[in-house]
This record gives C-alpha cells, sequence and structure tokens, in this order.
C-alpha cells in the first residue's frame, strides 16, 4: 500500500488553522499565555522525574519498570510511538513493549507500516499486575471504547500514563486530565480545555507530570520526554549518556509557549503548499535492515508535514533480498508494500550523517533550502519545533513558500 501524505497531518494541519482562525484573520502571532489561577505551577526536570518516580514507585516496587508504547491499528502518529519506544529500548532501564489495540499491523502516520505481535489482551495476559508506565502517542481514532477502557484501567493499576502530543486527546477521552495541569500542542490547548473545563493548562513547559499523568507539546517533544523519562526511571547519568549517544543537546522542560500561534502568512504557505502537494509530489522512504526507528520518524514526519507531497511510501534499499523480513534498529518488524510502477520516486533523505536526534534540524533546513522559509517555518509551527537553534548554520533560504 502506498499512503497518501496527508491522513493525520493534514488533519492536524487543518485544526491548527482552526484553532487560532481569528487570530490568523487579523494577521497577529498568538499572544503570550498566563496560568490560570491555581495552576499547576512549571516544572523543573527534577521535579518532573521526582513526581514521576513517586507514581512509578507505587505501581512497581523493586521489580524493573515495564513500559508499554501503545499503538491504534487504524493510525498512529510516527513520531510519537516510534520515539519513545526506541529511546526506552535503547536505554535498557526498562521492560520495553509495543501494544497495539489488536496483535497485527499498524499503520504508522504519515507512511509506515509495522507489525506489533502483542495486543492489548495479550499484554493483561502478560503482566495481569499491569505496567508501570504507558505511552500514548496521536492516534487517528481518540475515542476508541476499548482503547479508552484499557488507558483508564492502566491508570487504574498505578501506572503513569504519558500522552504524547495530541495523545492528549486520549487521555482526555479517557478522563484522565479532569483535575489535573497539562501541556498540549498548541492548537489542541483550546479544544482541550473546552472538553474539560477542570483541566488547567500549563504554558511554558515542554513535558509536566501531575499525579501520575503526562503530557508534552508537540510532536517534537518525544525526543525529550523519552530521555526525561528513562531519567526518572535509571537516573540522571544514564539520561546524560543516552542524550550525548543520540544528539539531544539539552531535555529540559523550558519551552516558549507563547512562540506557536498562526498569522495570515502561515496560513497563505499551508494553503498554498496544498494546492501543489495536490499535484503529484511523491517521494520514497529507502530503509535498510537496523535503520535507525528516531532518525526514519523524524525525516518523514518533517517532510510529510511541508504538504508539498501527494504520495509517499517505503521500500528496502536496492539490492536487499525479500528474506528475512526488514527490522527497524528497535526490532520492529516493518511491512513494505509492493514497489510502485513507473517512473522511480524520488528519495526522501535520511541524513545518515547526523545522529538521529539531530535529523529534525537536518530536514529542516533541507526544506527550507528546497521550499523556502515560509514552509520550514510551518514544518516547525506543526511539530511545535522551537527555536529553529539547530538550524542555525543553514544557508538561509528565500523567504518565498
Amino acid at each position: 500500500m502506498v499512503f497518501s501524505a496527508s491522513s493525520l497531518n493534514r488533519r492536524q494541519a487543518l485544526a491548527c488553522c482552526l484553532a487560532l482562525a481569528g487570530t490568523a484573520a487579523c494577521g497577529c502571532a498568538a499572544t503570550a499565555e498566563r496560568p490560570a489561577p491555581g495552576a499547576v505551577p512549571r516544572q523543573s526536570r527534577q521535579v518532573f522525574a521526582d513526581e514521576l518516580r513517586r507514581s512509578l514507585r507505587a505501581a512497581g516496587g523493586s521489580r524493573r519498570p515495564v513500559v508499554a508504547v501503545l499503538a491504534h491499528n487504524a493510525g498512529t502518529e510516527i513520531t510519537d510511538f516510534l520515539v519513545p519506544h526506541a529511546v526506552l529500548a535503547r536505554s535498557g532501564v526498562a521492560r520495553v513493549q509495543a501494544v497495539a489495540l489488536r496483535r497485527g499491523p499498524v499503520a504508522l502516520l504519515p507512511a509506515l507500516r509495522v507489525e506489533v505481535p502483542c495486543g492489548l489482551d495479550d499484554f493483561d495476559r502478560q503482566h495481569p499486575q499491569g505496567a508501570d508506565c504507558v505511552v500514548v502517542p496521536a492516534m487517528q481514532v481518540d475515542d476508541d471504547p476499548a482503547l479508552l477502557d484499557w488507558v483508564r484501567r492502566q491508570s487504574a493499576q498505578g501506572a503513569a500514563i504519558v500522552g504524547v502530543c495530541s495523545g492528549a486527546r486520549v487521555l482526555g477521552r479517557a478522563g484522565l486530565l479532569d483535575g489535573r495541569g497539562f501541556t498540549g500542542h498548541w492548537a489542541d490547548r483550546r479544544t482541550l480545555q473546552a472538553r474539560h473545563p477542570t483541566a488547567r493548562h500549563v504554558p511554558g513547559q515542554r513535558y509536566l507530570a501531575d499525579r501520575g499523568v503526562v503530557t508534552t507539546t508537540g510532536v517534537s517533544a518525544s525526543v525529550p520526554v523519552s530521555l526525561a523519562l528513562v531519567e526518572a526511571l535509571g537516573g540522571t547519568a544514564a539520561a546524560q549518556a543516552l542524550a550525548q549517544q543520540v544528539g539531544a543537546a539539552s531535555f529540559g522542560p523550558e519551552h516558549p509557549s507563547e512562540a506557536f500561534g498562526l498569522s495570515a502568512r502561515r496560513v497563505a504557505v499551508y494553503l498554498a503548499n496544498q494546492a501543489r502537494g495536490w499535484a503529484g509530489g511523491r517521494m520514497a522512504v529507502g530503509i535498510g535492515d537496523g535503520a535507525d526507528d528516531i532518525g526514519l520518524a523524524l525525516a518523514m514526519d518533517a517532510w510529510s508535514r511541508t504538504h508539498r507531497l501527494a504520495g509517499l511510501t517505503v521500500q528496502a534499499v536496492a539490492g536487499r533480498p525479500v528474506e528475512p523480513p526488514l527490522r527497524l534498529a528497535s526490532g520492529l518488524r516493518v511491512l513494505l508494500p509492493p514497489r510502485p510502477e513507473g517512473t522511480p520516486w524520488p528519495a526522501l533523505p535520511l541524513y545518515a550523517d547526523a545522529r538521529p536526534a539531530q535529523v529534525l534540524d537536518a530536514a529542516l533546513c533541507d526544506i527550507g533550502r528546497r521550499y523556502g522559509a515560509g514552509t520550514r517555518d510551518w514544518v516547525a509551527l506543526e511539530m511545535e519545533h522551537h527555536p529553529l537553534d539547530g538550524v542555525g548554520g543553514c544557508a538561509e533560504p528565500g523567504a518565498g513558500s
């Protein structure tokens, strides 16, 4: 199957446009946010780790922690899923298990299918005591009753529940935001506050823990929150060593919420790129055995969010035999679609020379050179990546879209 590059990303982009439509219409940037009265205070890395450790001690006692990284088969955000799964597995501080609504193929949007051999029922049989931590990515279907019930039960059994990006919507549907402080993707905040009036948004936080429930800002928060989870589970030395290994300069919770919002120019760039994308831009992602999950996810996510692609597919690198099945570095098995017929599609760059966490900045540089600063800015906005601090070495593109 060849995926359209639209699915979840275009739905999220439309949400971005609608979220602050009034702001965009007047051409203003979003104004700085202030904490609501009685809001949960901002947290440092140490406070976050201490808060999470309290939940983990209550759930797991002295045994090795069990972390479930959840997916919905019908569509789960690729970075939100692959990054925590890969970072936590690489750390060795916990037993990490990918868990799907049902065992079998999982569509990771925008364009990857993986085999997840553990469903919710399988996990319950293997771990009747429940998980110590459950990571919940953004999902195409955020109100599946079976999945929501499972998340609620895991929380009731003492698991810390971590909603990455729009995974906060799933947590909200499960009733876990009520009465708690939360952060979230900037375009989700009004929706979450309207659905959960007793929840309190805390600005200036890339991730936040409140009584066993963790929320984050956009997709780009997946690396720092994963490293913060490693710190809570395995200590500061383990987290810092892994951060250096993957190329994360820092993983603190500080985040300039006020920098994210719409303007007339940003909306115009998005709409122009949508029109160009419908004209037929296509890319193919060539991956080999042991491909790094983190870099792969960040590169695919960034390029798909240009909205200049009508088609995106994944294929094995040239010359690789059909068997055995292709696996990512984390061990997840990739399900490859048939190769598109006709002229080979241009290759989506994967930036093998960059360390995994630096791939997003490398992709943004490349996107700016190819499509202009306006499109680069839009991708950074959708992924809630700020500042373009890793892109300082880029040749500045023109202002076009």
